[in-house]
């Protein structure tokens, strides 16, 4: 476990907050190893019923720390690496994921969603996968669960454009169940899981694994781990942690033959 990372279980309920406010809760390397092993841990421990993640401070999570993309760009096999145990981890998750977003909810602090059952927005939420703009492509089963929920025409424009989508667009398009403000957040997401742990568990369970084709999102986790595997090792993506670094815009025209 990391401290970054606080895990709490109360009335069968498991809320994982992350708590690297300082750095917008960006994801490290043990950050999501801690995701991963708690979400384990839920599988397997009875008295857990429901998972509730939420984040500290002004961001729910600025997404993977960039220092550790651009480890694996100098070699690093990002397809085992911990965010993507992450992500095969979470998409497996059998019991009910409740998601409590302010702020900005950065690549997997968005993808991640994708895989959570009930989602809270704070009015202030704003969710972007800005892959593209890295050199990158999307994880976590997006790019094919995001077009799905929301539409090839806004799926692209946030993958390619890197465009953020607002709560209240986010809430119209079906990738949240409520917007509420700030202060109410928590609050409607812990109401939320304790009433699941009053539900049968097997029927929720069954319920889940009815609404989710698991063969699929496997295959899609898979095929974009590989193609992840491979970008972060082009110059476009050394050019994009480069200009990352120096507070720079990046100029891949440079990079055309």
């Amino acid at each position: 476990m990391t401290e970054h990372v606080k895990t709490e279980i109360v009335d069968g309920v498991m809320t994982l907050t992350l708590q690297r406010p300082e750095k917008k809760n960006a994801l490290t390397g043990a950050m999501y190893d801690a995701l991963s092993g708690a979400l384990k841990q839920a599988e397997t421990d009875a008295s857990v019923r429901v998972v509730v993640f939420q984040g500290e401070g002004d961001s729910f999570t600025a997404g993977n720390d960039l220092a550790d993309f651009a480890s694996q760009a100098r070699g690093e096999d990002s397809v085992d690496s911990p965010a993507h145990r992450f992500i095969e981890t979470v998409s497996k998750a059998s019991k009910p994921l409740v998601a409590a977003v302010q702020g900005n909810a950065v690549g997997v602090g968005t993808t991640m969603l994708l895989h959570c059952d009930l989602v809270y927005l704070a009015d202030n939420a704003r969710l972007s996968t800005p892959f593209v703009n890295l050199a990158l492509v999307p994880e976590a089963a997006s790019s094919w669960l995001l077009p799905v929920r929301i539409g090839h025409a806004r799926a692209y424009a946030m993958f390619a454009l890197g465009e953020p989508m607002e709560a209240a667009a986010a809430l119209v398009c079906g990738l949240a169940n409520a917007v509420v403000p700030r202060d109410e957040l928590r609050k409607r997401a812990l109401d939320a899981a304790i009433a699941l742990t009053k539900r049968p568990a097997g029927s929720l369970s069954l319920t889940k694994k009815l609404m989710r084709d698991h063969q699929r999102i496997a295959a899609k986790i898979a095929e974009e781990g590989q193609l992840f595997k491979e970008r972060l090792k082009t110059p476009e993506a050394r050019e994009a942690f480069a200009a990352f670094a120096e507070r720079r815009s990046p100029d891949f025209a440079k990079l055309l033959p």
